[in-house]
Parts: structure tokens; sequence; C-alpha cells
């Protein structure tokens, strides 16, 4: 029985999948490789490049607007965000190679990666409302940044090798929670718990 109240509206159940997974993933996967780097395991070349313009960068824009849909404005800052974070990330490396400006110094890039934690310490706020996994995820990166920008400022490599083995901690724990979302939803119940 229709209440009279609702006659004449129109209500539409939201069918749609969690875009959560693809961009914890996509943050995820894209901060352990980069940060293997920072940690002095391999060189920065193009792979950490297109996992950034592409997984971390593209995938995580296209979660952000699926989280939009769903009315999900964390989900849409965060993913939106961080995508065009990998995306800048990425563009700060190839526009100089291109010869089209130079490349960022130090200070600049100090600045560049505080302003990203302090957008990420605001962000962790948020996160006391939601779960522990992502409490621990937006707490590492917002220390991640915080040390990145500090090697920046102080040219130390000792931190950003502090950071780089930081940094692979937290992408790991964003891997963690994309995928335990996935084997949650598919199992129907709590098998990995946030």
């Amino acid at each position: 029985m229709i209440d009279e109240k609702d006659r004449n509206n129109i209500f539409i159940m939201d069918g749609t999948a969690n875009p959560g997974p693809l961009g914890l993933l996509g943050f995820g996967m894209t901060t352990v490789l980069l940060n293997l780097h920072n940690a002095g395991y391999f060189a920065l070349g193009s792979m950490i490049l297109a996992m950034g313009i592409f997984y971390g960068g593209l995938a995580q824009i296209i979660a952000g607007i699926m989280e939009w849909k769903k009315k999900n404005t964390f989900g849409t800052t965060a993913f939106t965000s961080y995508g065009l974070f990998w995306m800048s990330f990425a563009a700060l490396l190839i526009i100089p190679a291109l010869g089209l400006a130079s490349a960022p110094e130090g200070a600049a890039m100090g600045w560049y990666l505080f302003m990203w934690g302090l957008f990420t310490a605001v962000m962790f706020i948020a996160t006391l409302r939601i779960n522990r996994t992502l409490q621990f995820v937006f707490g590492s990166l917002a220390l991640l940044f915080f040390l990145l920008s500090a090697a920046e400022f102080t040219g130390s490599a000792l931190i950003g090798t502090i950071a780089g083995y930081e940094g692979i901690i937290c992408g790991l724990s964003a891997v963690y929670g994309g995928l335990a979302q996935v084997i949650n939803e598919v199992y129907g119940k709590a098998v990995c718990p946030l």
C-alpha cells in the first residue's frame, strides 16, 4: 500500500557496486610501489608514472565519481582528490622531462607535500566516524606526507628512506582495506575485520 504523501514520489534503489575497493586498491598499490622506490629498492621510472596516472590517478577518480552517485561526500572527496594527487605527481615528473617547465625545487615540493599532509590530517578526523582500517590508512598517510615534506625541506635522505618504509605500511593497509571489502561483500559477512 502506498502512503498518500508518497503517491507522486519516485523511489530509486541504488544497486550499483561499492567503489571503495577500487579506490583503496588504486591508492594502496601505487603508494606501495612509489615507497619501495623511496626506501631505495629501485629507481623512479615509467612503472611508477604509469601506475600514478592510471591506477592511482584515473581509477581513483572513477571511484570518486561513483561515490558521488552514492551520495558519499567523504569517498568522493578522498578518491577524487588522491586520484588527482597521483596525476599531479606524475605531471611534476613528466613536465620537466618534456622541457615544458623546470622541476620544482626542494622547498616547492616540501610545501606541495605539506599541503597534502594537512588535507589528509583533516580527512583523518572524518575517519574517526568510519572504521579502524580507514583510520590507520589516513593517519599513516598524513604521517607519510609530513615525513616526505620534511625530507624535501631538509634534503635528508634518511628521512626520505624512513618515509619510504612508512609509506609501504600505509599502502599495504589500503590494499588490505580494499581486498577486505571485496571478500566481505562476496561472502556476505565480516571475514576480514575493518
